[in-house]
């Protein structure tokens, strides 16, 4: 036997019946608070600081690619 129950309610309606808390408030201010946060720090950071704070292993790396490539090649990097 097979019996098939289709319920027709929105998320909110779901929630308010299986008695689940209403968490959107809290997501809003937690969002709000990250925007700002994240705002604020990149107003105080300058280009160059944000590429050396992100991308240093990869500069390096680069470099090195560069470098063995002379290195294969016979020629020098200057």
């Amino acid at each position: 036997m097979k019996i098939n129950v289709e319920i027709d309610c929105t998320p909110e309606e779901a929630r308010q019946f299986l008695g689940l808390p209403d968490v959107k408030p809290m997501q809003d201010r937690l969002m709000a608070d990250l925007q700002e946060r994240m705002a604020s720090s990149l107003k105080a950071m300058d280009p160059a600081e944000m590429l050396t704070t992100w991308l240093p292993s990869n500069l390096k790396g680069l470099e090195q690619m560069f470098d063995a490539f002379a290195r294969m090649g016979g020629a020098k990097r200057e």
